[in-house]
Order: C-alpha cells, then sequence, then structure tokens
C-alpha cells in the first residue's frame, strides 16, 4: 500500500522537530534557484552570471546555503546513531552508515546512470565536440560536489560524536580553530597544498554545530550570527578572501574549493540567523495543511536537486530546437527571459521528479538472512569509495567518457568511469555490510 504524505504528516510524532525537515527542503530550494539564475548560457557556451556581473556576488551571501544543509545533517545524523545504538547490543556502524545513506545514494547513483548513458550516446553520435554540448556534460555533474562532502559527513559522525559528548564547544573550536591554521599555513607561509584539509576541518565544524543543535546547546544563536557575520565581513575586507561565497571562474583565491575561513563564518552567521527563526518557523509548521507540504516535499527534495540543472539545460536547447536567439547574459533582453526561464525549469523539473521520485522513497526492509553479517570494516571502505567516486565525478565530469579524459582528486587520476565505478561498487559493499542479525534490537 502506498504511504502518503498526508499519512505521514498525520503519523509525524510530537517530539519531532519539524524545523529541522523545512531547514533541510529550503536549504535545497535555495541552491537550484541559485543555480538557475547564475547559469547564463550562451551560443558559445555556459558561464557564471556572478563571474560577469561582479556587484551581484554579494547574493551569494544569503544564496551560499549549503552550510545550513550540513548543519542539519550533523543533527539528523546524532539522533538516528543515538537512536541505533540505544536499540542495539555491539558495534553499529555499518548499520548507521547503510541507513543513511539508502535514500541518498539510490536517487544519486540512477542520475549518474542516466547521464552517462546519455554521454555515451552523444558521443557515439559525435555530437560531443559543440561548446554548448561539451559544457553541459561537464557542468551537470559539478553539484555532485555537495554529495561527495555529505557522505565524508556520514562516516565521519561516530568518533566526531563520541568527541562532541566528551568535550561539547571545544570539539566544534577544535576544529574551527584548525581551519584557522591551515589558512594561516596556506596564505602567510604558502604552504603547499595544506589548503585541502579545509575541506574536512570547515564542513566538519558546520556538521558539529548539528550535534550542538541535537543537545539543545544552541542557546545564543543572535551571538554566533553577529560573530560569524563580523568575522566573514573583516576577513572579506582585509584578507585574502574573494567577495563571491562559491567559487568563480578563472580566481585564483577561491571560498569554495577548498573552503576557507571566511566561509566557515558565513556558515556561522547562517546557522544563528536560522536559529534565531526557529520559533516562530515551528508554531507555523503546527498547521496541518503546512506541515504536509513539508513531508511532500521532503519526499522529492534530493530527487528534484540532482535534476534541477538538467531541466534548465533542457529549457535552454529547447530555445536552441524552436530556433530562437539566445540573449546575451546580463543584457536586459536576458534579464526579461529569467522569469519564464525559470518557471519552465520548474515544470521540467516537475515532470524528471515525477520519473525519478520513486528511486528516493525509502526502500522496503529486507529479510535478515539475506544479507552478510555486519561489517564495519568493509562499510568504511565502501562509503570512502562512494566519496571519492563521487567527488571524482564532480570534477571530471560526463564529456568525452570513452577518450580517458581524467581529473586529479587528491594526487589520484580519475576517470569518469573510474569514478562511476568506484561509487557503484561502494554502495553495494555499504548495502552488503549490513545483517539484521548482526544488530540484535533488544526487545
Amino acid at each position: 500500500m502506498t504511504v502518503t504524505a498526508r499519512d505521514m504528516a498525520a503519523a509525524t510524532p510530537a517530539s519531532r522537530d519539524r524545523y529541522v525537515d523545512l531547514l533541510r527542503v529550503a536549504s535545497l530550494g535555495t541552491v537550484v534557484l541559485g543555480h538557475w539564475l547564475m547559469a547564463a548560457v550562451a551560443g558559445d557556451g555556459i558561464g557564471n552570471l556572478l563571474a560577469l556581473v561582479p556587484p551581484l556576488q554579494v547574493l551569494t551571501w544569503g544564496l551560499q546555503i549549503m552550510p545550513v544543509f550540513f548543519f542539519v545533517g550533523g543533527f539528523a545524523h546524532a539522533l538516528s546513531y543515538r537512536s541505533l545504538a540505544r536499540k542495539a547490543d555491539g558495534p553499529v556502524y555499518a548499520a548507521f552508515l547503510r541507513a543513511r545513506l539508502q535514500r541518498l545514494l539510490r536517487p544519486t547513483l540512477v542520475f549518474v546512470l542516466v547521464w552517462a548513458a546519455l554521454a555515451l550516446a552523444v558521443q557515439l553520435a559525435g555530437l560531443d565536440g559543440g561548446r554548448l554540448t561539451g559544457a553541459a556534460l561537464r557542468v551537470v555533474t559539478q553539484p555532485l560536489w555537495f554529495i561527495g562532502i555529505y557522505l565524508a559527513m556520514v562516516a565521519f559522525t561516530p568518533p566526531l560524536l563520541t568527541l562532541h559528548e566528551r568535550h561539547g564547544w571545544a570539539a566544534f573550536a577544535a576544529l574551527a580553530g584548525a581551519a584557522a591554521l591551515v589558512d594561516v599555513l596556506r596564505f602567510a607561509l604558502g604552504v603547499p597544498y595544506v589548503e585541502f584539509l579545509n575541506f574536512a576541518f570547515v564542513w566538519l565544524a558546520v556538521h558539529q554545530l548539528g550535534f550542538l543543535r541535537a543537545d539543545g546547546r544552541l542557546t545564543r544563536p543572535a551571538v554566533l550570527a553577529a560573530a560569524g557575520l563580523a568575522g566573514a565581513v573583516l576577513l572579506v575586507a582585509a584578507g585574502p578572501y574573494p567577495l563571491s561565497m562559491v567559487g568563480m571562474p578563472g580566481e585564483k583565491v577561491s571560498n569554495m574549493a577548498p573552503p576557507t575561513l571566511a566561509l566557515l563564518c558565513h556558515g556561522l552567521w547562517l546557522v544563528g540567523a536560522v536559529q534565531l527563526c526557529a520559533g516562530p518557523a515551528t508554531a507555523w509548521l503546527e498547521r496541518p495543511r503546512v506541515w504536509r507540504r513539508v513531508v511532500a516535499a521532503n519526499g522529492i527534495a534530493m530527487t528534484a536537486f540532482l535534476w534541477h540543472l538538467t531541466a534548465m539545460l533542457g529549457v535552454y536547447a529547447a530555445q536552441l530546437a524552436l530556433g530562437l536567439t539566445l540573449p546575451e547574459p546580463a543584457t536586459a533582453a536576458w534579464w526579461a527571459q529569467v522569469p519564464p526561464r525559470i518557471l519552465l525549469a520548474a515544470l521540467v523539473t516537475a515532470l524528471l521528479v515525477a520519473c525519478f521520485r520513486r528511486f528516493e522513497a525509502p526502500a522496503p526492509a529486507s529479510a535478515p538472512a539475506a544479507r552478510a553479517p555486519g561489517n564495519g570494516p568493509a562499510a568504511a571502505l565502501g562509503i570512502t569509495l562512494c566519496l571519492l567516486g563521487i567527488l571524482g565525478l564532480s570534477m571530471t565530469g560526463l564529456g568525452g567518457i570513452l577518450e580517458g579524459h581524467s581529473a586529479t582528486l587528491i594526487a589520484l587520476p580519475l576517470t569518469a568511469p573510474a569514478a562511476i565505478g568506484m561509487a557503484l561498487a561502494g554502495a553495494l559493499l555499504v548495502d552488503r555490510s549490513v545483517s539484521l542479525r548482526s544488530v540484535r534490537l533488544r526487545g
């Protein structure tokens, strides 16, 4: 029997933190809207509106909302791991990984395989040489970076949650301090390659704030927001940090890749700001109609995120197929097309969600006998393969998929087929590492 959003909303326990669900949907929705706005497609390729109109980069201080998603992830991971630990005898690492990854990896891998098939067909047909086609095959996988980082957060949740339970705010301070030290070594002392450590320190520090929220320890959100905003403003004004909180083409320093202390401060002010809104938003979410819509949106949010660039590229492709001229980005004609273009992209995204949403639905429970015994090291290896494969694919893109085009990920050269193979193998390994018999539930 199909369970509807209405059924799930009606079954919501009183103890559920509904605001966290709203933040998850709102953060992904903001990213989608930002990507649709920033995509500047012209006849000679795909550019970035913020690079063409630099004053608009200040908008990234609101549109770069991924820190909120990672903050929400920390909250959810803490609750999930503790729930499993309370019910089980023995280690639950493999069970935790599998439970957290099921609804994330299935829609992601379906997206990757569909686009890989399209890229293969395009190349075999000899159509991948066009500037627009080549750019599309490169751009469409770029948002996968966030899924790779999220996988790393899931993998590190148990040890970092232990540190949090022992040291509280000091655990967050240690990660933030490490991020600051990395930037000192990078900018002041010129230590090569050290900046890549901040992919871990910055995002895991934001993730750690979710643990603090789960324990009710984010009690002064106004102070957090003010400190974060002041820190970000000072760093951008006086330091080597750019204004944009997303990566810009050709820039020497990016706040995003690798992340910087400025981006961490940006994350602090966003977390403080959304915490300030928690009270009135929670009261609003008590309305049955509002809560049903949030539940329904949560059921398709990841699918919509995965396919939203495909939808936007489809809208531009339709314009070209109809012989319509694409106006130069940032011109008056281009801005006039923004509202209908976003509306059409939303409609195409809705169609794609209707096609692929079933892969985001929770999987039915498996019979205990159908699984091998739980294996924590195998699960750890599996999630490592997954995150390296997904991150590698976000860098390589899918252009020239048969030509061995590669990108270097932490000194590891990866081609798109190799990255896809790693992600698939890792997902299978995580899935097969768990047996319900290996987590003996009490009662």
